[in-house]
């Protein structure tokens, strides 16, 4: 069991990217607490994992919101004990240019995609500390590395921010034991690209920049979250880990 005896929070963990997160986490023995504003969905996950026997827990969590943060980490580390695991999941995607958007846009993307992230990150570093060090793992986006011409400024911007984030808290806190790293998917088959699918065109240009020739789905994320979450990555803080099917390789 590759997580045992670890207790992990994912945010955004109700659906999608996270969900698989949460469900491969708990069969590999961690304690999972599932952190969403998606009340239904999350509270389903949570019963499906506990009725299959893992062990898991449902917390309403704004990623926007210092506040919940710390009540979300107060509540994991009450039912669990400790928190050695932080994956900070939570997302939103958003299309348009530049001179289109609204600063409202702007701000809103930046402060779930950005501001969630870094509140997440700062609230998770005391408990890992007392627990004598964890894994903090940040879904960026391949588009924190490199542009595309329909996606948003602040998509980017937001993805970008959290690629160097993780980095600037790898260094801080690696004399902590806290390794922080990074996971840049390409294209997921989630709910969030169910309306690229649905676009023939879009969805033509998104498949023609994947040398795959596919979507990927949220298990082969998962399976890199996984990897950096657990003792076997022991040796990675800072690092990239890119799961894009080629994307970015061209």
């Amino acid at each position: 069991m590759r997580l045992d005896g670890k207790v992990a929070l994912i945010s955004g963990g109700a659906r999608g990217m996270g969900a698989a997160e949460a469900r491969l986490f708990a069969l590999e023995s961690a304690k999972v607490a599932i952190a969403d504003v998606l009340e239904q969905e999350g509270r389903q996950l949570e019963a499906q994992i506990n009725e299959t026997g893992g062990q898991a827990v449902f917390i309403h969590l704004d990623v926007t919101s210092e506040a919940q943060w710390q009540k979300a980490i107060r509540a994991t580390v009450a039912r669990f004990g400790k928190l050695n695991v932080l994956v900070n999941n939570a997302g939103i995607g958003t299309y348009g240019e530049v001179e289109d958007k609204k600063v409202e846009e702007w701000d809103h993307v930046m402060a779930v995609n950005a501001t969630g992230v870094f509140l997440g990150t700062k609230h998770a570093i005391p408990e890992m500390r007392k627990s004598g060090g964890g894994s903090i793992v940040n879904i960026s986006s391949q588009l924190g590395m490199v542009a595309m011409e329909t996606v948003s400024p602040e998509y980017h911007a937001s993805k970008g921010a959290v690629r160097i984030f993780t980095k600037a808290t790898a260094i801080q806190h690696a004399k902590d034991n806290i390794r922080v790293n990074s996971v840049h998917p390409g294209p997921i088959l989630t709910p969030m690209t169910a309306n690229t699918v649905a676009d023939a065109e879009l969805y033509k240009r998104f498949l023609a920049r994947i040398p795959l020739g596919r979507y990927g789905r949220p298990e082969e994320v998962a399976n890199g979250v996984l990897f950096l979450a657990s003792d076997e990555s022991s040796y990675m803080t800072g690092s990239e880990l890119v799961i894009d099917g080629g994307w970015t390789a061209q």
